[in-house]
């Protein structure tokens, strides 16, 4: 047993003793934090601590004999290889989403016994799925217990990073008119106060940035708002005076972060309080006295921010030219030195990464940059290490997702490159997908379409030749904030009402295909939901198409030109030639003449 392996156990070990404890026979330990954040600060990196899987999602169960990880396809031959040696298990699941842990929990316990998770980590939606399948199956729930806290003695403090304000002219609508804005959907609801944890609707409230985690310019605080005021709960000396001034004179007064729970305790009676259901925790909720009402609803914000304006898609437009810039000079230098350099997956993030820096409004990256040849390719979300990664030579795909935080913008793309000598069948793969990026993009839907009935349309190419992919379609993207961001989800989600398109929505479309062990192909540009006048004049509603937002030439190299339509070249042509006029005012050299020799028509 290895010293990563013999840890892990250890920890294990240290977890049942606890559970013991406690009369506790199951815990339930999610990827989550009192914000049900996506990427999380290290202190509530729990799961990743406990069992080793580093994948940014995950659900790990702890029972007094056996121990689980739950893990979508993304990150299947990742978590084999983290939790190899160890005596945790991997259960493949379809989606994050999907519930099997609950299943797998009940079918290990025994009537009367216990699970216990830590309520203020655990959403309230959830929490209202748990309770009740619990109960159902004659089991004890406890919520009031962090285990996790009884074993992690080295466990990491709040960050500390410092709050600063997202500024016009980028910041193109004021924190009051946002304010008034969540008020009048609060009026509307007919509810007093709404209290908010989700950072990045307390960050985009309130035109406030920070970097309290990775690659998500966010914060950690919470926010309860009445029909005058707004309290911001947050880390002490996280926002100095000049800025907390400004923040009063919009009504916006701060309290310690440790304040929330206590707050929300103290509403008077007849308060009547929104909260989000998946973007609150059961623990908070918990909190409101039984004298207030509470009414669960999605949080006005997390509807208004996924609608760009107009002036936010003009700055996202300039964030999109000056990042395909970089691209051209990071390709163009890759190309050069292919045969010349040693070039490794971590050359290719480095370079890539300081290519972006010298851009203006340059802030930092949006997630980490997936650069991953031939079977690394395969795994959706592989990150190489220096321990672990790829030399770029011989045969094969190199595919490259990367992204980056700009003042105006967040930018997602994934593009795969040839290395040497590309095979018939690598060809067909990176056609077939790359058919079904061109697909969704030149669709017309209604808006107030379900973003999961457009999934089919980028699967359908793949599909007619049997082929599949585990992930989803597409992610919504934020404006100088999450790189994933909803509520839209192009996937096989169960739709809700929440998840109609609407103008001014930017959405990934990604579909991808992926041999384990072998290759793997995925094709990504971030699309604006725009009007779309038809010569009906709206007489069956108005109808929305997709801009393509994304400029970077898509190899052509690659390409089986036997599976291409007139339609699919006429669209690649077209788009390659706004790329081409977008970007060359910007670049120069040998990026101006890989730019000219990459978007050739074909």
């Amino acid at each position: 047993m290895d010293s990563r392996t013999s840890t892990i156990t250890l920890r294990i070990e240290k977890l049942r003793d606890a559970m013991k404890s406690q009369g506790v026979h199951a815990v339930l330990v999610p990827s989550s934090d009192p914000h049900l954040s996506e990427y999380l600060p290290e202190r509530w990196q729990s799961r990743q601590w406990l069992s080793g899987f580093t994948g940014s999602m995950g659900t790990l169960v702890v029972t007094l004999d056996r121990a689980a990880i739950f893990a979508d396809t993304r990150y299947w031959t990742q978590a084999e290889a983290e939790l190899a040696g160890t005596s945790i298990t991997l259960e493949k699941i379809s989606s994050a989403m999907s519930p099997q842990f609950i299943d797998w929990i009940i079918a290990q316990l025994k009537p009367g016994q216990t699970l216990a998770v830590d309520g203020q980590v655990l959403s309230l939606a959830l929490a209202h799925t748990l309770r009740a399948a619990m109960a159902k199956a004659g089991l004890q729930l406890r919520t009031d217990v962090d285990l996790i806290d009884a074993v992690w003695t080295e466990r990491a403090s709040l960050p500390l990073a410092p709050i600063y304000e997202h500024l016009a002219p980028h910041a193109t609508s004021s924190r009051a008119d946002k304010l008034a804005q969540v008020r009048a959907a609060m009026a509307a609801l007919g509810q007093s106060h709404h209290f908010i944890s989700s950072v990045d609707d307390v960050a985009w409230l309130l035109n406030l940035r920070g970097a309290d985690v990775d690659y998500n310019p966010v914060f950690m605080a919470h926010a309860l708002l009445s029909e005058q005021d707004l309290t911001l709960f947050v880390g002490a000396g996280k926002i100095d005076a000049a800025l907390q001034a400004r923040l009063a004179a919009d009504g916006v007064r701060l309290a310690a972060y440790a304040d929330a729970a206590p707050a929300l305790a103290a509403l008077p009676a007849g308060a009547r309080v929104l909260m989000d259901p998946k973007r609150v925790t059961l623990g908070l909720r918990e909190a409101v006295p039984a004298h207030a009402t509470v009414r669960e609803a999605i949080n006005p914000s997390t509807l208004a921010k996924s609608r760009k304006s107009a002036a936010d898609a003009a700055f996202v437009r300039e964030a999109m030219a000056q990042d395909g810039a970089a691209m051209c000079e990071f390709y163009a230098w890759f190309e050069q030195a292919q045969g010349k350099e040693r070039i490794t997956e971590i050359t290719i993030d480095e370079q890539l990464s300081a290519a972006r820096a010298k851009r203006p409004g340059f802030v930092g990256l949006s997630f980490p940059t997936i650069a991953g040849f031939n079977a690394n390719g395969a795994m959706p979300h592989y990150r190489a290490t220096a321990e672990s990664h790829a030399v770029i030579e011989g045969n094969g795909l190199l595919l490259i997702d990367s992204g980056a935080q700009y003042l105006g913008g967040t930018t997602d793309i994934t593009r795969v490159w040839p290395i040497g000598q590309v095979s018939a069948a690598q060809k067909r793969d990176y056609t077939l997908v790359l058919k079904g990026t061109l697909n969704l993009s030149r669709a017309v839907f209604p808006q107030g379409t379900l973003s999961p009935m457009l999934d089919a349309l980028a699967r359908a190419p793949l599909w007619a030749h049997g082929l599949d992919y585990g992930h989803g379609t597409g992610h919504g993207v934020g404006y100088f904030m999450n790189v994933h961001e909803g509520p839209q989800s192009i996937s096989k989600a169960i739709p809700d009402a929440n998840m109609a398109m609407e103008p001014g929505m930017i959405t990934s479309i990604e579909p991808g295909h992926y041999r384990p062990g072998l290759w793997g192909v995925r094709i990504e540009n971030l699309v604006l939901n725009i009007a779309k006048p038809t010569s009906e004049n709206g007489a069956f509603g108005q109808m929305l198409a997709f801009e393509t937002l994304t400029l970077c030439p898509i190899d052509t190299r690659c390409i089986d030109m036997s599976l291409m339509s007139a339609e699919d070249c006429a669209w690649l042509n077209s788009y390659h030639a706004e790329v081409r006029a977008r970007l060359q005012p910007l670049v120069s050299g040998a990026a101006l003449d890989w730019l000219m020799a990459r978007t050739e028509a074909i």
